[in-house]
C-alpha cells in the first residue's frame, strides 16, 4: 500500500465502527473491521420491519444500520472482511458523478484479486435490481462492484458529504444465504425459496480473508 493512506485495523463492534462519522480533516483513509460478534448490517434508508427481529436477538446477532445504501449484509468473525475507505474531496481518486465513482475501486478489486488467482470483472453499468436486493445487498448489482464468474464477489456502498466519499467494501469467503435469509421476517416457505433464488447470485471468494485484505492494501493506488 502507498504511504499516501492512513490505515487503521480494528477489533470490535459492527455498531461502534459504523455509528463514526467521517473523518474530519478529511484525508485519504482505509479502515479494516474484525467484528467480534455476528452482525447484520442494513443499510441506511432499509425498513427494519424487514428484519425477523426475533431471529437475530436469539441468535445474538447485532443489528446494525451502516450510513451507506443498499440492503443488508451479514457479518460474522473471519467470515467477512469490511473495508471502509475514504477519499477527501479534491483528490485525485475522487469523482463527481456518483454512478462512476466507485469504478477506481473496483478495478482495484479486481487487480487485488487477480493477485489470488480469482478472476473478476467490475461492473461499470447501472444499478442492477432483482426482487430480493433490497433486503439482501448481494442480491444487487451496482457500479463498481466485482464479480467472479458472474456471480457478485464484492459489495461496494458509499457515503459522501461535503469535505469525503466513504466507500464500504464487504467481501465473503463463502456464501450461504440460508443464513443470511434465516434473518428475514418472511414465512418458511418463502425463506425457502429466497434461499434457493439467492443460491447463485453471489460467490464468496474462497481465499483466506487476510489474503484477500492484504492483496486489496498492496493495491491501492497511490
Amino acid at each position: 500500500m502507498g504511504e499516501s493512506w492512513l490505515l487503521e485495523r480494528e477489533v470490535g463492534s459492527a455498531a461502534a465502527f459504523h455509528a463514526r462519522d467521517l473523518p474530519e480533516p478529511a484525508e485519504r483513509r482505509v479502515s479494516v473491521l474484525d467484528v467480534e460478534r455476528p452482525a447484520l448490517v442494513l443499510g441506511s434508508t432499509q425498513p427494519e420491519d424487514h428484519v425477523d427481529t426475533g431471529a437475530v436477538a436469539s441468535a445474538g446477532v447485532e443489528l446494525v444500520r451502516r450510513r451507506s445504501g443498499g440492503g443488508a449484509v451479514l457479518v460474522e468473525p473471519g467470515r467477512a472482511a469490511w473495508i471502509d475507505v475514504v477519499v477527501p474531496r479534491g483528490d485525485r481518486l475522487w469523482v463527481d458523478d456518483v454512478g462512476r465513482a466507485t469504478f477506481w475501486l473496483g478495478a482495484t478489486w479486481v487487480e487485488a484479486l487477480g493477485d489470488l488467482g480469482v478472476p473478476a470483472v467490475a461492473h461499470r453499468g447501472r444499478m442492477v435490481t432483482s426482487p430480493w436486493s433490497s433486503r439482501v445487498c448481494f442480491a444487487g448489482l451496482g457500479p463498481g462492484e466485482v464479480q467472479v464468474q458472474g456471480r457478485k464477489a464484492v459489495g461496494i456502498s458509499q457515503r459522501r458529504g461535503r469535505s469525503a466519499a466513504r466507500f464500504q467494501c464487504v467481501v465473503l469467503d463463502r456464501w450461504e444465504p440460508e443464513g443470511i435469509v434465516g434473518f428475514l421476517a418472511l414465512s418458511a416457505d418463502v425463506r425457502t425459496s429466497a434461499a434457493a433464488e439467492l443460491a447463485g447470485v453471489a460467490t464468496g471468494v474462497e481465499r483466506p480473508l487476510a489474503q484477500v485484505i492484504d492483496a486489496f492494501l498492496t493495491r491501492l493506488p497511490w
